[in-house]
């Protein structure tokens, strides 16, 4: 951790949510500061996005195409050629798959850690593509109920399980995964999470079903009765960070920033703004390569709808990197957004049936607070973005404990 940060219980008034925990910074950090990189406990890539050919490494989710075949790929050009080809930081030749399962990996080193971690369990082997397999039979029915945009994947469990199945040091693992918050609902505010209604009710008693088919272990009875598992899926759903890599967009960061003549600037710029543009009409708004980890130092901060950090992934894998949008003083809390751009130009109505639905809290940010006045009442295009939109967020929210970083 590159500044000192402290994660501790929070009052409530501070943070934009009820008493939890919260980041707190020891000293001072200026605007643009790195405050800290992290690598997250476990992460999956999105069962839809890895199915429409987004192809990642299986352990750190960096991106497998390079720059080049990506971009045909987005754009439906078979014959593109990027110009500058030697800024695309794919190396290929150190991909390596799994001997058994034929999953790809960016390096040996990834290969080998997922081994370690979780994939000795997880590993299909020659079943890697038979539907019948339990692992597979829970894949698609998570892909059946939850479509793109994805959120969140039943993956994320299962390596959960996988880890400390593998684990020599269980009890370890399982307190580790004991720091993030698993309430299926805030009774206090009379809030459940959207995903486990009852509306629902029928597909999580299937996806139970398949998960203890797939995955049981006595070591985690409590992950496997019924109310065990929702509650390990309210702790995917509220403290799952998204995590996004692009082989294409690192390539044009790499094209920003070199140093031409103002001709060919302009015909490179002008290449790069005509490509987004086939890419959005080829395929839309789903360019990276999508998923969600649990970060253990992250999931401390806690929401604000004007936020003083942001968490970034520039190293096209699952590293995040949480930045300073603003001075912070020592002592002053370190806040990220659960809400996208988009989502936090919303009316205040709007935000926080988002951040109800999806984390369980209702904010009391400053910002929401100076929007007390206004209306309880969303657009009409607000309600059609939110049908399309439905907590494409990032956050958490953890139980009332202190924990020393």
């Amino acid at each position: 951790h590159l500044l000192a940060v402290t994660a501790a219980v929070t009052g409530g008034d501070a943070a934009a949510r009820r008493p939890g925990k919260g980041l707190f910074a020891k000293k001072s950090i200026k605007k643009g500061d790195v405050i800290f990189l992290e690598r997250p406990l476990v992460s999956a890539q999105f069962l839809w996005n890895a199915l429409y050919k987004y192809k990642a490494c299986d352990y750190c989710l960096r991106a497998l195409e390079t720059a080049e075949e990506n971009a045909r790929r987005l754009s439906g050009i078979p014959g593109l050629n990027l110009p500058h080809p030697e800024l695309c930081r794919v190396r290929p030749e150190l991909h390596q798959a799994c001997p058994q399962c034929q999953v790809m990996y960016c390096s040996s080193e990834c290969r080998q850690a997922a081994a370690e971690q979780y994939h000795r369990v997880l590993c299909l082997g020659p079943s890697q593509e038979d539907p019948d397999h339990p692992i597979n039979k829970l894949k698609d029915a998570w892909r059946s109920m939850h479509y793109p945009p994805e959120t969140s994947s039943i993956m994320l469990m299962a390596r959960m399980v996988a880890a400390v199945k593998q684990a020599k040091d269980k009890a370890h693992w399982q307190k580790l995964f004991s720091h993030f918050c698993s309430r299926a609902a805030n009774e206090e505010e009379e809030i459940a999470h959207k995903l486990l209604g009852e509306k629902f009710r029928g597909q999580l008693a299937l996806l139970h079903s398949l998960f203890k088919t797939a995955l049981y272990d006595d070591h985690l009875n409590r992950w496997f009765v019924p109310e065990g598992f929702r509650s390990l899926f309210a702790l995917v759903g509220t403290n799952g960070q998204g995590i996004g890599t692009s082989s294409l967009s690192q390539w044009v960061h790499a094209c920003d920033s070199l140093e031409l003549p103002a001709q060919q600037r302009e015909q490179l710029d002008s290449f790069i703004d005509q490509l987004y543009k086939d890419i959005e009409k080829e395929t839309g708004d789903f360019l990276n390569c999508e998923g969600s980890g649990l970060f253990l130092l992250q999931s401390s901060c806690n929401h604000s709808c004007i936020p003083n950090a942001e968490a970034s992934f520039p190293e096209n894998n699952f590293l995040l990197q949480l930045s300073a949008l603003s001075d912070i003083s020592p002592g002053e809390e370190i806040c990220i957004s659960y809400l996208d751009c988009c989502q936090r130009d919303r009316s205040r109505h709007s935000r926080h049936k988002i951040l109800r639905e999806n984390y369980l809290f209702v904010c009391s940010c400053p910002k929401c607070v100076s929007q007390m006045d206004e209306l309880d009442a969303t657009s009409e295009e607000e309600e059609e973005e939110e049908g399309e939109a439905e907590g494409e967020t990032e956050g958490d929210e953890m139980e009332d404990e202190m924990t020393d970083v």
